[in-house]
């Protein structure tokens, strides 16, 4: 388990300096956002057991059609502390920002929009859009067929006490990215970011989509989030259009990045209206 914790450390240690040199720093967000309001800046925030590189088709494809970027590297530690963090990214932007949030980037993008009247909308892909008092868990658990917890390798003790989970890497693929090529899925698993014990049960807030439009993205054939979940979230939140793609795993902006900047690029759109 340490070789796989050590492996994981050093993927993303190496695909963070990637993204560092690929995406603008948030200077130049701000800078960009300020000379041009012709677009929205639109933040990217990975979920667990992935990291940012997982939003590589989606960014090309939006700095192509003219759109600032910015992968949000989510520490995955709380709910409170990661959406503190996220919120530090959207208030250095000056102009509209278009939260997207992958998973238990979800929850994440739910609470830290909060306070900040520049994020005109939250874009869900294969994410927890969590009720106040709600857990990622709670969600995960109140509908059938989600099988991560038996996917779940040997978890990692922390010195706090706590506990870091990672999906086990021979099941990683079938679990995760089922529709993702095996060699690129085989990357993901071992560069895979844990997330903490807590961060999974920890209460959410109250919830930004109760104000901020939101349109969410799945996959029918997501094994994380069962779909019934999925769509109960959705409809809740009165999103402004569902994508459900047939077939598709939990890491649908890897596997269909054409499907969701299609709708991330709708909702900047009609914010803008």
């Amino acid at each position: 388990m340490k070789r796989i914790y050590q492996h994981a450390l050093n993927g993303a240690f190496i695909l963070a300096i990637g993204a560092a040199s690929a995406l603008p720093t948030l200077s130049t967000a701000k800078d960009v956002a300020t000379t041009s309001n012709a677009k929205p800046t639109i933040v990217l925030v990975h979920g667990a057991f992935a990291e940012s590189s997982s939003w590589d088709g989606v960014a090309a494809k939006l700095i192509a059609d003219g759109y600032h970027v910015i992968g949000a590297a989510n520490p995955l530690r709380s709910v409170k502390g990661d959406a503190a963090y996220v919120s530090g990214i959207v208030k250095n932007v000056s102009g509209p920002v278009i939260l997207v949030g992958h998973s238990y980037g979800g929850s994440v993008i739910t609470t830290a929009a909060n306070g900040n009247d520049n994020v005109k909308g939250l874009v869900y892909v294969s994410a927890f859009a969590p009720e106040a008092g709600e857990s990622a868990g709670a969600l995960t658990n109140k509908f059938p067929g989600g099988t991560l917890g038996s996917a779940l390798a040997q978890p990692v003790a922390l010195a706090d006490g706590g506990k870091d989970l990672y999906i086990d890497q021979a099941k990683f693929r079938d679990q995760f990215a089922a529709d993702v090529p095996a060699a690129k899925a085989k990357l993901m698993a071992e560069a895979q970011r844990p997330i903490t014990e807590a961060a999974i049960t920890e209460a959410s807030g109250e919830p930004a989509w109760k104000n901020i439009p939101s349109w969410f993205i799945y996959g029918k054939a997501d094994k994380n989030i069962p779909e019934a979940a999925l769509s109960f979230m959705a409809e809740r939140a009165h999103s402004k259009k569902t994508v459900v793609i047939p077939g598709a795993s939990h890491v649908v902006m890897t596997s269909h990045p054409a499907e969701v900047t299609k709708l991330i690029e709708e909702a900047a759109r009609a914010s803008a209206r």
